[in-house]
């Protein structure tokens, strides 16, 4: 089948082989007629199969008659990112090249003057985030009586980032005689009920089984530790013995997690940039400029970039933390092997992250082979007994300070952590024995000495894992404090007269 059977008009088709695409996707073949018989469209397919074309070559069609009215858009789509609806604008701009159609796009970020202005004259589609959409809404700014067409892209992820309340305040300010159409990779229940609200008699459209993952990518598991630095550690292993690797995203699952590891990989000579949601809009898309012409062939990324980043050659995935919710899974590693190509995806597991992988296994319908031995054949991890700082000269073993030698490997295996523990323990009720009899002023001395270590001991851990930032309350957090400590305030120390009874 070709793009010409589908009923699209001939300025699309010139544009759809301008970019190179002469065969629709299945998800493209089965809902494009479909939109343009004005049908509302409920469009299931796994990530990366052309969905985002699925809705803009119809509209551009149907928006070749008709002409705009100032503060009024003639078509709204709502995306759950500021790089999702920035991506549907290229798209627009890529296929409407021979239309003199206008697109607004709102998000946040940009100042409210540029935004208003294109408004103000006028556009034919508007692509928003539903935060900034309802802002100039309540401000007069914008007018939703005379959409045409709605479309709800990721509405899964509206679900889980919380724009629900906000989606369906905007589906009441829509007309009601408009034409829906929702777009997913995923459906969980509480998205289709929304669904079955939103949308009059559509027509399901699902050509791959929801929750699948494509046959292009090959996955692994890769067993860790439990600390912090054996992940890291873990990761650049992976990164330096990946065969193919041209570039990778790595998926954390927390902010301060993605700044953390991207100093380290920046520490230990990789070129990489971050990208999470507190960055604002203009690094954001420096970052992901940046990754896409090659220039930092690492992006160290939270899951604002797992939802329909269309980056087809993406070779490797890394899942430095193994996703909370099990449809998280199936987008992280969809931004490999898209458009046919092969791709890779290794997902770190760690002690306690068994229940999740269960649940990701569950959904995808088939287990996930491991790449070396598995968690449960992985030798036990010595984080207790062992501190990272060979620069530093020492280590911790066993409560007593173990020398290492200056530029080599420290001396942390079992066998030289044993020549240096202490003595058996058929020894230790004389020693208990001496020390009762020592003065107890001795006692506080050796006690104090004992906190001031384990003190160091925390600050020296958390600037190793990277929390430089962290305030000095933080690290002493576990220390019992008597009333106010060592901040006494002059004025409490002053005497106090008090007059005598008569």
């Amino acid at each position: 089948m070709s793009f010409a059977e589908l009923g699209l008009s001939d300025k699309v088709q010139q544009a759809v082989a301008a970019a190179g695409y002469t065969e629709p996707t299945p998800i493209q073949a089965q809902a494009i007629p479909h939109v343009l018989s004005r049908r509302d469209v409920l469009g299931i397919a796994q990530t990366g199969t052309g969905k985002t074309a699925a809705f803009t070559l119809p509209m551009l069609t149907l928006l070749e008659t008709g002409r705009a009215r100032a503060r009024m858009p003639r078509t709204l789509i709502l995306e759950p990112t500021r790089e999702l609806a920035a991506q549907v604008e290229e798209n627009f701009d890529k296929y409407g090249v021979n239309h003199k159609l206008s697109v607004a796009l709102l998000i946040g970020g940009v100042s409210f003057g540029d935004q208003d202005a294109k408004i103000t004259r006028g556009v034919d589609v508007l692509i928003a985030t539903p935060g900034r959409l309802l802002d100039h809404f309540e401000r007069g700014k914008l007018l939703l009586t005379g959409v045409e067409l709605l479309v709800i892209d990721e509405a899964d992820r509206m679900l889980d980032m919380g724009f629900i309340p906000d989606i369906e305040r905007i589906v009441k300010l829509v007309p009601f005689t408009r034409q829906t159409l929702f777009f997913s990779a995923t459906m969980p229940p509480e998205i289709q009920r929304l669904a079955d609200a939103f949308l009059h008699n559509p027509v399901k459209v699902e050509v791959a089984r929801a929750a699948s993952t494509a046959s292009t990518i090959t996955q692994r598991l890769v067993a860790t530790g439990r600390e912090d630095y054996e992940k890291r550690e873990t990761l650049r292993e992976l990164i330096r013995g990946a065969t193919d690797l041209q570039n990778a995203i790595v998926f954390c699952n927390r902010k301060r997690d993605v700044a953390v590891l991207h100093r380290s990989l920046q520490k230990h000579g990789f070129d990489a940039v971050a990208l999470h949601g507190d960055m604002d809009q203009h690094a954001r898309m420096a970052a992901l400029d940046s990754f896409r012409s090659g220039e930092m062939p690492i992006l160290v990324a939270s899951d604002v970039a797992a939802r329909g980043l269309d980056i087809p050659a993406v070779s490797h995935v890394f899942n430095y933390d193994i996703p909370h919710h099990a449809e998280d899974y199936v987008h992280r590693i969809g931004r490999t092997g898209r458009a046919g190509r092969s791709g890779q995806s290794f997902t770190l597991v760690g002690p306690g992250d068994e229940k999740s992988l269960a649940a990701i296994e569950k959904l995808i319908g088939q287990p996930i082979e491991w790449e070396g031995p598995t968690l449960a054949e992985r030798p036990a991890s010595e984080g207790s007994s062992r501190r990272r700082g060979g620069g530093r000269g020492e280590e911790r073993s066993r409560g007593r300070k173990v020398k290492v030698r200056s530029g080599g490997k420290s001396r942390g295996s079992s066998e030289e952590a044993r020549e240096e523990a202490p003595a058996p323990r058929a020894a230790q009720p004389a020693r208990e024995e001496h020390e009762n009899r020592r003065p107890r002023q001795d006692r506080h001395e050796r006690q104090d000495r004992h906190e001031r270590q384990e003190r160091q001991e925390r600050q020296e851990r958390s600037s190793d894992r990277g929390y430089q930032g962290r305030s000095r309350r933080d690290d002493d957090m576990d220390e019992k404090v008597i009333g106010l400590g060592d901040h006494v305030p002059a004025f409490l120390m002053r005497p106090v007269t008090t007059k005598k009874a008569k």
